[in-house]
């Protein structure tokens, strides 16, 4: 925009409006304050209190440091010491948590109120201040396209030497009484101010009393934002380019700090904050005459958080446009057939039997770090999965030399002697020199632990083997081993020491979804007294976790900072209110699955430059994180050196919540996860990387965990099967896999295709297209002599094509079928072929 300026002036008040937001500024011996601050609300004014304008610009003469902390203090006056010496992976981000620059005290602080303004047009004005460090100029625009919105673009002229940080001002602030919900997208989320430290800076649990800052590098959605008690939500909102891009050039720059964001200023006042350049780190280094420009929103909106934090993703960063460019190579089906050989492979899959207690047991070889391994732990890891795929491909491999062994890993996976721990999960992994089961970080035992590796495993295996009485005994011990374990309230424990039997972390709740095992010992066993328990440990997990957006995570090595047991709990609770019809239980899944949005990247803005990835080119949106969600954020998160991760447990969840919210950004999420991310895919196995970081490396260590691949996206797909037909397409699930998210089994039951009961199936060879975005799912219907090619479009764009058919990858004679099928498919669209069998 082309700028004539007049003089300056000192005019005693200035206002700017437009149809949704109205600034007023009043001039006073301390410079230009914001007076009045008001959104149009049902056609009239709706005025802000508390309004401020102040600017704050933090100034050093040498480098802050980052990385060296400094003591932290609890309540009680006494020094934190946290954490505790084992968890090597996140002492390093304590370290950075507890730095000068990230609790805000670095530096110098100019607090000030513009002395001069000049007239731009009825839309802009332009602010200016200066002291002995530096000239400010501020020119404040409102936006032409969203009403709601006010531009800013700061400049700031060094006068001296040295480090500078430029924060956005504080348009208003709240006291702690007056807002009703505040968070920073990635970091915290929450209806109150926490004073313990760790509680809220590293646990996400309530919003930190200091005015701590974050990076952006774990922050999904760069938006800090607080919605008042009066329903008007504000949020500040960075121009996109002024956070870090995880991967500029060649090589990861995931930990550049360019952003930072907070929800209170420096004065420890409640309110939007944004900093850039952040003070020390790049770009905040300037020599005298040297000037840094820094550009942003505000966003006033007479609406919840979750309405403005959807306008920041789609309306400022585009987040929708970024399916319009990709280009898939590889078919999601092709990479299940591809996995699949993967599985069944016993040197790909590092498949391994051991005897133990009389009993062959067999898993993966899993070389990572297990407490007490010598490197000899091995791991199962969806076992929903492993007895889907023997049954839909019907492959004998599976069926013979894994699912039996599989199985009686399951049943050596529990305590059976003892009284306090009987019925508990033994541990995750099984030690073969040792011979004996244990935890991944430490000698506890989790309740969660007995939901995850015998209820849901043990859950799943009974869909499939409803006679298995043996894994209906286990099922059984577990669940009145929760159940006995369960508080008066409803609420569990996080760990109990395996020696000494005492509660352990006790400084944090059980904010996870453990009532889910008992609801699964419901569905087996009929018996009212685990779906009585089970709805008692999700009413009091609403008024705990869900009411206040506090959540616990699962991953042992983050000392369970949240993570994605917190998508778990949506579909945990959605599958309640299926079964109850009570309306809370489904009130509650659409809270936590708004929530769990925030784990998903939205940011940089994805686009065709051209990047260099281990030595090959690739382009930007290939390799974006936008799309891809956490194993966990926050202060503690992986996401902070390892970015995102590949596995996108909660795609097919995201489906089923558009389906019952019509909220298309469920949508767009879980299809930005699951489509067109062939960069880290290896070509060989099919199987993509964990974290984003490592690329194509494929499974690495964790060859377990292309069953939680095979799980995820045959969960996906069936959801979106699901929604394009309108529900005519629709086949039973199962329960949910352990820890990594919330996708489930497929395939113990019959399903639904047009009308026709069918049982899902997947055959090596059966189906054969030259088109990437065609992916596909198979169902027989043996007593109805059908069968059903069920197609999917995953582009945005129309396909043509054709299908060959090979049929003797099925035991069924077709009836004159086709083997040249012509597809024409509309955009994210179905076609459903019916095949007649003699």
């Amino acid at each position: 925009m082309a700028l004539v300026l007049t003089g300056w002036t000192a005019s005693a008040q200035i206002t700017v409006e437009s149809r949704g937001v109205q600034l007023r500024w009043e001039h006073s011996e301390k410079g230009y304050q914001l007076k009045g601050l008001a959104v149009k609300q049902g056609g009239r004014w709706l005025p802000l209190p508390h309004t401020s304008g102040e600017y704050t610009v933090l100034y050093s003469a040498e480098k802050p440091s980052a990385t060296e902390p400094i003591p932290v203090y609890d309540a009680k006056g006494a020094q934190i010491d946290f954490p505790e010496k084992k968890y090597h992976y996140v002492i390093p981000l304590w370290k950075e948590l507890t730095s000068p620059v990230q609790l805000n005290t670095a530096g110098e602080a100019w607090h000030f109120y513009p002395s001069a303004a000049r007239d731009v047009h009825s839309r802009a004005q332009v602010f200016s201040a200066e002291n002995n460090r530096a000239e400010i100029t501020a020119m404040w625009m409102l936006d032409t396209l969203y009403s709601t919105d006010v531009q800013v673009r700061i400049t700031l002229k060094a006068k001296a030497d040295g480090y500078f940080s430029v924060a956005t001002p504080t348009l208003a602030v709240y006291p702690e009484n007056s807002f009703a919900w505040a968070g920073i997208p990635g970091y915290y989320q929450s209806n109150f101010i926490e004073k313990d430290f760790v509680k809220a800076a590293v646990y996400m649990q309530g919003i930190p009393e200091k005015p701590l800052l974050v990076r952006e590098r774990a922050a999904s959605t760069l938006s800090p934002f607080i919605e008042g008690k009066n329903r008007v939500t504000m949020a500040v909102i960075p121009e996109p380019g002024t956070g870090r891009d995880p991967w500029a050039t060649n090589t990861k720059t995931q930990d550049a700090w360019r952003l930072g964001l907070s929800l209170m200023n420096r004065k420890g006042q409640l309110s939007p904050t944004l900093y850039h350049p952040v003070l020390g780190q790049e770009g905040s280094a300037l020599k005298k005459g040297e000037t840094v420009e820094f550009s942003f929103r505000y966003s006033l909106q007479p609406a919840n958080w979750y309405t403005v934090y959807k306008h920041a993703i789609n309306d400022i960063y585009r987040f929708p446009d970024f399916l319009a460019l990709k280009e898939t190579r590889r078919s999601l089906t092709d990479r299940i057939l591809a996995m699949h050989q993967y599985v069944i492979s016993d040197s790909t899959s590092l498949w391994r039997t051991e005897d133990f207690n009389g009993m062959k047991i067999g898993a993966q070889a899993y070389l990572g770090g297990v407490y007490g391994s010598e490197k000899d732990a091995m791991k199962n890891s969806d076992y929903g999965a492993m007895w889907m795929l023997a049954s839909i491909t019907n492959d004998p491999v599976l069926k013979e030399t894994r699912l039996p062994f599989a199985r009686n890993f399951k049943l050596q996976q529990q305590t059976t002697t003892g009284g306090f721990f009987r019925g508990a999960a033994a541990g995750q992994y099984y030690l073969s020199k040792s011979k004996r089961f244990t935890e991944e970080w430490g000698p506890y035992v989790e309740p969660i632990g007995t939901t995850y590796y015998v209820l849901m495993d043990a859950g799943n295996i009974l869909l499939f083997n409803p006679a298995d009485t043996a894994m209906k005994h286990v099922l059984t011990a577990a669940a009145d081993r929760l159940l006995g374990w369960m508080g008066s309230s409803g609420n569990w424990q996080v760990a109990y020491d395996h020696a000494t039997q005492a509660p352990m972390f006790r400084e944090v709740e059980d904010l996870r979804p453990t009532f889910y095992g008992l609801l699964i010992a419901y569905k087996i066993l009929k018996q009212p007294k685990y779906l009585a328990a089970a709805k008692k440990g999700a009413d009091w997990y609403i008024q705990h976790a869900v009411d206040k957006g506090s959540f616990l995570g699962v991953c042992g090595d983050t000392r369970f900072v949240p993570d994605f047991a917190t998508g778990q709990s949506v579909q945990a609770l959605l599958e309640l209110f299926e079964l109850t019809g009570q309306e809370k239980y489904r009130a509650a899944a659409i809270k936590t699955a708004r929530f769990y949005t925030t784990s998903v990247y939205t940011h940089p803005i994805p686009d065709n430059a051209v990047k260099t990835v281990n030595g090959v080119e690739r382009k930007d949106w290939e390799i974006s994180q936008a799309g891809l969600s956490f194993e966990h954020g926050g202060t503690f998160g992986s996401a902070n050196k390892r970015g995102p991760i590949l596995l996108a447990s909660h795609a097919g969840l995201f489906v089923r919540m558009f389906t019952i919210t019509k909220d298309s950004l469920f949508l767009h999420m879980a299809r930005a996860a699951a489509l067109g991310r062939d960069a880290f895919v290896d070509p060989a196995t099919g199987v993509a990387s964990y974290y984003w970081d490592v690329m194509n490396k494929g499974a690495g260590p964790y060859p377990h965990h292309a069953w939680w691949q095979i799980g995820w996206i045959t969960d996906y797909l069936l959801a979106e099967a699901e929604l394009r037909s309108g529900g005519k397409v629709k086949f039973p699930r199962g329960f949910i896999t352990p820890k990594v998210g919330p996708h489930q089994s497929y395939g113990f039951a019959p399903g639904m295709v047009n009308g026709t009961p069918a049982q899902l199936m997947l055959r090596q060879g059966l189906l054969q297209t030259d088109s990437p975005y065609l992916d596909y799912y198979c169902a027989i219907s043996e007593k109805q002599k059908k069968l059903f090619f069920i197609l999917l479009n995953n582009h945005h764009q129309a396909l043509r094509t054709t299908v060959k058919a090979h049929y003797a990858a099925v035991p069924v004679t077709p009836a004159n079928a086709a083997t040249d099928i012509a597809v024409h498919i509309k955009p994210y669209g179905i076609q459903v072929v019916e095949i007649n069998l003699r």
